[in-house]
């Protein structure tokens, strides 16, 4: 006989959006990370490298089961899902009997026909291996923590910064709480308080004076206190329709679950408090462009927030483009556009020639119209790069075949799939100078400031049509039913609490 713990392993993990962007289908997982059985074992960086470097410093025996990540999107297909959740129960099954579950899940998926991903696995994993064994999960700090997850889980740990730098030490953090609790050193007594606050991430920073770096940094200087094992701020992601839905604080106690609903309410409180200033000023297209041509010198940064990748949109919105076609340029301007025909046309005719096309919205048609323009292929790609850190350090990230269209002094990078942008690894794949550039536009609504922040002279976040807008004042919820922040600006405090299971 053998005192060793023996801890299963998996997860299916990425963001979603209700509102717009692509169906997930297995050939997204296929794309970033698809990882089997003894595969799992296999990760070195991000929250399952984490995870696996405390468990071998615990000697714990894994039971690896799967891990499939991708980049975000709209919800998973019932044809994606289904299997992939089959196969991981499938193998917890043969793996039993087990002592504890780590499973480093995101806290923001959705699959087809309004089913909350992570508190669906969570239940069917509890299902599984009954109320005895401890399951923690690892998430991002833009989760909607459901009561379904909290219902399953003992311990939910979030990242601690935004730009995401800390997936690998979130997973050592997870397996932490898990092997302690498996040895008995603790018992985790789980909260959350929400107030009804949706708002995008332009100031949802945790390195700046941002105000969520405000409540942040109130969480964990809470978790300093006698009793306090983990605390989370949670800054959901707004471009869900969950009821329910909210942003504030999550935190496990050690065996009382009044200290951490107490600590819980504080951190949802300050979040209450900071509402407005979480909404950002926003610009017209044609007047940022306008505001940046009397601005000395560049880049100028362009934050296309409505049409992020990295939130589940496409990327194939045109309508920043369509503002910098109408004027004048003084210098380059470097456009990403997830435009598959487009690219596949620039790959037909070849580097050097001439094309007319037809871009944008057409991976996504609800948000704008195409417009035809007339350039020249600059340069061809099969549009595979490597992640320098964030969420899939390491990984190989791959736009399918891609293209640099030059429409005068503009530079357009066309890309076959949407992929998360993190560190400007997509324009240096082309060979795109960021240093260089009069214009950039992001479309990501926090890591321009990794990517361009340092160069930017400066910043203006525009107001267009897409799915993952810098304020949600626009979008159809249905299931979130109001009153909510921001569309409800004179509500009074309202707030959610939600406890763990005692086991």
């Amino acid at each position: 006989m053998t005192d060793k713990h023996r801890v299963a392993l998996g997860a299916i993990f990425t963001e979603c959006n209700q509102f717009g962007g692509e169906p997930i289908d297995l050939s997204w997982f296929e794309r970033y990370e698809l990882r089997r059985g003894r595969e799992v074992l296999a990760a070195e960086d991000g929250v399952v490298g984490g995870i696996l470097s405390v468990l071998a410093a615990r000697d714990v025996e894994v039971a690896p089961l799967l891990f499939a990540s991708t980049c975000p999107g709209g919800p998973l297909t019932r044809d994606c899902y289904d299997p992939l959740k089959e196969e991981l129960l499938t193998r917890l099954n043969e793996a039993l009997p087990v002592d504890g579950i780590l499973m480093p899940l995101h806290g923001a998926a959705a699959v087809e026909g309004g089913v909350d991903l992570e508190g669906d696995l969570l239940a069917a994993v509890r299902a599984v291996v009954g109320d005895a064994v401890p399951i923690v999960a690892t998430l991002d700090l833009h989760a909607h923590i459901s009561a379904q997850m909290m219902r399953a889980a003992d311990g939910l740990v979030a990242w601690e910064t935004y730009p995401h730098r800390d997936a690998f030490s979130t997973g050592e953090r997870g397996a932490r709480l898990l092997c302690d609790t498996l040895a008995g050193a603790c018992k985790p007594a789980m909260a959350m308080a929400k107030v009804p606050v949706l708002t995008g991430a332009i100031h949802g920073s945790t390195e700046d004076d941002d105000p969520f770096a405000q409540v942040m940094a109130l969480a964990k200087a809470g978790e300093q206190r006698d009793g306090i094992l983990s605390t989370s701020a949670i800054l959901v992601h707004p471009y869900l329709d969950f009821a329910g839905m909210g942003s504030g604080g999550l935190v496990i106690a050690d065996g009382d679950f009044a200290k951490a609903e107490a600590l819980a309410r504080e951190l949802a409180t300050a979040y209450w408090e900071r509402r407005f200033a979480l909404e950002p000023e926003l610009y017209a297209p044609e007047d940022a462009v306008r505001a940046g041509l009397a601005v000395q010198g560049g880049p100028v940064v362009l934050v296309e927030a409505a049409d992020c990748c990295g939130g589940g949109a496409a990327g194939d919105s045109v309508a920043a483009l369509t503002a910098l076609l109408q004027v004048e340029l003084d210098g380059p301007a470097l456009v990403p556009l997830v435009d598959a025909r487009a690219a596949a046309a620039c790959h037909h005719a070849g580097v050097g020639a001439e094309v007319e096309l037809e871009l944008g919205h057409g991976h996504d048609p609800r948000w704008g119209q195409p417009i035809v323009v007339r350039g020249q292929v600059l340069r061809l790609s099969d549009g595979r790069f490597r992640y320098r850190g964030g969420i899939w350090e390491g990984i190989e990230g791959q736009m399918g075949p891609a293209a640099v269209l030059a429409l005068g002094q503009i530079q357009v990078l066309l890309a076959s799939h949407p992929t998360y942008e993190w560190d400007n690894e997509q324009f240096a794949a082309l060979g795109m100078d960021a240093a260089q550039a009069r214009f950039i536009v992001a479309k990501n609504p926090m890591n321009y400031r990794l990517a361009f922040g340092p160069m930017a002279q400066a910043v203006f976040v525009l107001d267009t049509p897409g799915p993952t807008p810098a304020t949600v004042r626009h979008l159809p919820f249905v299931r979130r039913a109001r009153p909510f922040f921001p569309l409800d600006s004179d509500m009074a405090l309202e707030m959610e609490v939600l406890r763990a299971e005692a086991r």
